[in-house]
């Protein structure tokens, strides 16, 4: 079971005493102990987003980690110089990408599935792949262009190793 099944179990679970029989506090314990971006991602993914969840969770963590993730794409871009800046003109233009691309890619990375199939992968009207993801189950990152849409595929995995990168501390906690 990866981690983030052991942290939505944990979330879901009845009983969160800590004693000899009972755990389910352990992970959520040890992601917040591990805290950083990935922490927060964690939470508005997993937690405040849980499927067939009573409540809609906490908008405020939504708003926080989209404030976050902005500010890194926008010193990322610059990094990496996704726009050439030459007047004021060029500097907001790379402002407009960097925040569309900020918002493409957390909510791409947030929720990947294809719309038609609901990602199973299988057409919803016969036995045959879904024509719209070729049977992945993922929907295709959708904006105007190539250039736009190669970075939002970047800051996907970006997104992607931040979480990786904090549930192996919190898998590490938890030994």
């Amino acid at each position: 079971m990866g981690f983030a099944n052991k942290f939505v179990a944990s979330l879901r679970s009845s009983n969160l005493r800590d004693d000899a029989f009972h755990h389910g506090l352990d992970v959520i314990a040890a992601a917040a102990l591990a805290g950083d971006l990935g922490a927060l991602l964690c939470r508005v993914k997993y937690a405040d987003v849980l499927v067939d969840s009573q409540s809609d969770g906490n908008s405020g963590n939504l708003v926080q980690l989209l404030r976050i993730w902005t500010a890194a794409v926008t010193a990322k871009g610059q990094a990496r110089r996704w726009v050439r800046i030459n007047s004021e003109r060029d500097i907001c233009t790379a402002q407009a990408l960097y925040k569309r691309v900020a918002h493409a890619s957390l909510a791409y990375w947030l929720d990947d599935r294809c719309k038609p199939c609901q990602g199973t992968g299988m057409s919803p009207t016969s036995l045959r792949d879904c024509t719209a993801c070729t049977g992945t189950g993922k929907a295709e990152v959708e904006c105007a262009g190539g250039f736009e849409r190669e970075r939002i595929k970047d800051m996907v995995s970006e997104l992607a190793a931040t979480v990786a990168r904090h549930a192996e501390r919190s898998r590490r906690r938890l030994r």
